[in-house]
């Protein structure tokens, strides 16, 4: 857990309806408002979900990646995919340079990992050449498996 989020409460524990605005504004307001963060909540979680997967297919790739020596990064693919990003921010009415923002944090993420793997694979394969029994504990030890 990252230091920031020591003080969190964990997920079980959530309750929905905290508010700092409880008995500060009427009923049918606070009922509106918790209504409204209900849906807000959804999404929250179903951008988690999403995120996840995704990240499960760039770890494919970077897999991919490291068993053919590929770099982690792919400038021209970044471009097009900020390119696109933006477009469809915009056809959302959502802030292109948010968009941009969020895909470029996805983006520096994603190449982290790739190198992480292509390390992974590089240590495996040298163990293998060497005969050397110890392997990396990592998923990336068994690409070639």
């Amino acid at each position: 857990m990252t230091e920031q989020n020591q003080n969190l409460p964990d997920a079980e524990s959530y309750d929905a309806a905290a508010s700092s605005l409880s008995g500060q504004v009427d009923n049918s307001v606070m009922t509106e408002l918790l209504s409204i963060r209900s849906s807000i909540d959804n999404i929250d979680a179903t951008l988690v979900f999403l995120l996840a997967e995704r990240f499960k297919a760039t770890q494919k790739v970077g897999f991919l990646k490291a068993a053919h020596r590929l770099p982690a990064g792919d400038p021209g693919r970044e471009t097009a995919q900020i390119a696109r990003l933006r477009r469809l921010a915009e056809d959302a009415h959502l802030d292109p340079a948010f968009a941009e923002k969020f895909l470029n944090f996805i983006i520096g993420e994603v190449i982290r990992h790739h190198e992480a793997i292509a390390e992974d694979h590089q240590a495996a394969t040298k163990s293998l050449v060497t005969g050397s029994t110890k392997h990396p504990a990592s998923p990336a030890a068994s690409v070639d498996a």
